[in-house]
């Protein structure tokens, strides 16, 4: 399927992305994800395994809509669901949590 991705376009399938996806490891998600197989990875890594481009030239919304007509589940998760309170209040406020 044809997608345009950080403006260049792609011929992207669900097959080829779970192979390019193969042996990679998923890094924490904190925002938008994408579940291929079993495992959920961010949305801005798969993009950038995917396209072989810098994840600062596309944006998630561009990796969720490819994604999501390629077929797979994707969703996003509130910060606060995956830290603790003191690093939830310093990731909404933009400073780093105090040790």
């Amino acid at each position: 399927m044809r997608c345009v991705i950080a403006r260049f376009p792609f011929e992207l399938t669900k097959n080829g992305v779970q192979e390019a996806m193969k042996g990679v490891r998923p890094e924490p998600v904190a925002g938008a994800f994408v579940t291929i197989g079993r495992r959920d990875y961010p949305a801005k890594q798969v993009g950038a395994v995917v396209t072989r481009q810098d994840r600062r030239d596309f944006g998630v919304g561009e990796v969720l809509r490819a994604m999501t007509r390629l077929g797979f589940t994707c969703g996003t998760v509130s910060p606060s669901a995956t830290a603790a309170p003191v690093q939830s209040a310093s990731i909404l406020l933009g400073t780093p949590p105090a040790a």
